[in-house]
């Protein structure tokens, strides 16, 4: 009996995989230079022909886009397919032996954490290629997932995919962020009773960030005034230089992220649980020399 063939194509699964990866409509639709309403005709086909919304539809959205649970499981097996029909096309092609590694991260991550590491990757490492991508933290995973040349991601550990490796890596602790000119600069440490008394810059909904520093407050039954949200820490600084607020910011490895701003950072007197980054890696690349040379630095301990 011959096997029925499911009505998929190739384009409509790319497409909902780029919306996956760069978290727009919009971006996703420029990158595969289609028109806002040609690439959401692909993914509503799509989802026609698979009976489930891949991805929430809310009016008014104008955060990144966020997959469903069917949405989820459909962009683990979406990326292996794009990555077999990819073989297919090139199988008599004559390819160089290219040795790339690229690594996604947040801007945090990229600019005061991951430079140096890379730095000396590159001098011990001169036959590898480095390619640098960063994303908002949310978007790591699904990058990963959906394009196979992305060798290694680092975000924190939300879900653990099959077919990613997963490699623990640092555990950092929370500290309070604050304009130079604040009456509190000077003091020793500042409670989270203290903390909630002034307007507060949070990391947007849903980051684990979040949810740290809100769950530490609630476990002393504080509800502190959330004036302003953000996607990032570089982000957050910004605003607090600008002298729209305080926040509570994962503390600083080093000296760096502070340069330049009037900002300075102070001990906060009560637990706040560490935020976790990991380290991912796709299957296929775990056995390469240079992924796991990499790996293995920025994994070791550095002085602060």
């Amino acid at each position: 009996m011959t096997r029925r063939v499911p009505p998929l194509q190739t384009e409509q699964i790319a497409a909902f995989v780029e919306l996956a990866r760069v978290g727009s409509l919009h971006l996703a639709a420029q990158s595969l230079h289609l028109s806002d309403e040609g690439l959401r005709g692909r993914i509503l086909a799509l989802e026609a022909a698979l009976g489930v919304d891949l991805y929430e539809k809310s009016r008014g959205r104008r955060t990144g886009v966020e997959l469903t649970s069917s949405g989820r499981l459909f962009l683990q097996r979406a990326g292996r397919f794009l990555d077999q029909a990819h073989e297919l096309t090139r199988l008599f092609e004559k390819r160089p032996d290219v040795k790339e590694i690229q690594l996604i991260g947040s801007h945090y991550l990229m600019a005061y954490v991951l430079t140096d590491v890379v730095r000396t990757f590159r001098a011990e490492h001169r036959d590898y290629v480095m390619r640098l991508s960063t994303r908002a933290e949310a978007q790591v995973l699904g990058m990963l997932l959906g394009d196979s040349q992305c060798a290694i991601g680092a975000c924190t550990p939300t879900d653990f995919p099959r077919g990613l490796q997963y490699y623990p890596w640092r555990s950092v602790g929370w500290s309070l962020a604050l304009h130079r000119d604040h009456r509190w600069v000077g003091r020793e440490e500042v409670s989270l009773a203290e903390i909630a008394t002034e307007p507060l810059i949070a990391f947007e909904r849903s980051s684990a960030g979040r949810l740290h520093v809100l769950e530490a407050f609630f476990a002393l039954d504080l509800h502190p005034v959330i004036g302003m949200e953000a996607t990032s820490t570089p982000l957050i600084l910004s605003m607090i230089d600008a002298g729209l607020g305080i926040s509570i910011i994962p503390t600083p490895s080093t000296a760096a992220p502070l340069r330049g701003l009037n900002v300075v950072t102070l001990p906060i007197a009560d637990p706040v649980r560490p935020i976790e980054t990991g380290l991912y890696v796709r299957s296929e690349w775990t056995a390469d020399p240079g992924v796991t040379a990499l790996i293995e630095m920025i994994r070791r301990p550095h002085p602060s």
